[in-house]
């Protein structure tokens, strides 16, 4: 271990309001808090609105146009990446990386606003998208969005409720929650989230011929089980009452969809 992270780690959670103890010079697991920061809560509380087709929708144009709170978030940003996830519980883990994905996500497209769609987003000239630009530095290590919601958490937490909790800014994808995600919460708003999404028609579209969903069950088809079977099976562990019915008659999947356009109110 370098001799200065002890010291670093000690000081990175203070600023999420977390509690270390140093046992042989080690942080301990002194981590009952969850892993936020109230300043981010705020920003989030401030700018995130439910629309009228119950979609969570974020206010670009006012939040750029204020420098205070682009600069709030930017350092809640810092602030998480002078954290050593290491230490942290397996929830408190999962629930930092999904909070800095969904920070980092909400400062690259306000840097670009005003654009349409996040994938009009492109670091260099053969970009489809942000997602592969190396931003961030985490224990060390340059992370890009995608390192983190594919190789962190898909391939380091194996739970297909993680596509519930990530937010890519577009209309098609399920919620940005109004708060920060926490440890201590983390199952109850993973299922919360899929309840709500699977249940929206931008989940799941119930039409004559049969269910077209979203695209997100293609994309990442094994992360759900692998076959239509499973899929359905997955939905309906989510599944309100009247899907439910449906989903138990074995309608077929007739397609996908997604809406790339901008999550802006």
């Amino acid at each position: 271990m370098n001799p200065a992270q002890p010291d670093m780690v000690r000081r990175s959670l203070l600023g999420l309001g977390l509690a270390a103890l140093a046992v042989g010079g080690r942080p301990a697991a002194a981590l009952g808090a969850p892993v936020g920061d109230a300043a981010f809560d705020r920003l989030l509380a401030r700018y995130v609105r439910t629309g009228k087709d119950g979609i969570n929708r974020v206010d670009y144009a006012v939040w750029r146009a204020a420098p205070a709170d682009r600069e709030t978030l930017g350092g809640y940003i810092r602030t998480l990446q002078a954290v050593w996830p290491k230490i942290l519980s397996e929830k408190q883990r999962m629930a930092f990386w999904i909070n800095l994905y969904n920070a980092e996500t909400l400062r690259v497209v306000l840097d670009a606003y005003p654009v349409r769609s996040i994938r009009a987003i492109r670091p260099t000239l053969v970009s489809v998208g942000p997602w592969k630009a190396k931003t961030l530095t985490v224990d060390g290590e340059r992370l890009s969005l995608d390192d983190i919601e594919n190789r962190i958490l898909r391939g380091g937490f194996g739970d297909p409720r993680i596509h519930y909790a990530l937010n890519c800014a577009s209309l098609g994808c399920p919620d940005l929650m109004a708060r920060t995600w926490r440890g201590d919460t983390l199952a109850v708003d993973l299922d919360r989230a899929a309840r709500a999404y699977v249940n929206h028609p931008r989940g799941v579209r119930i039409t004559p011929r049969g269910l077209v969903l979203s695209s997100i069950y293609r994309w990442y088809r094994t992360d759900f089980g692998g076959g239509d079977a499973a899929i359905l099976a997955h939905l309906a562990t989510f599944a309100d009452p009247s899907l439910r019915a449906v989903l138990d008659s074995r309608p077929g999947i007739v397609g996908y969809d997604y809406d790339w356009s901008l999550n802006d109110v």
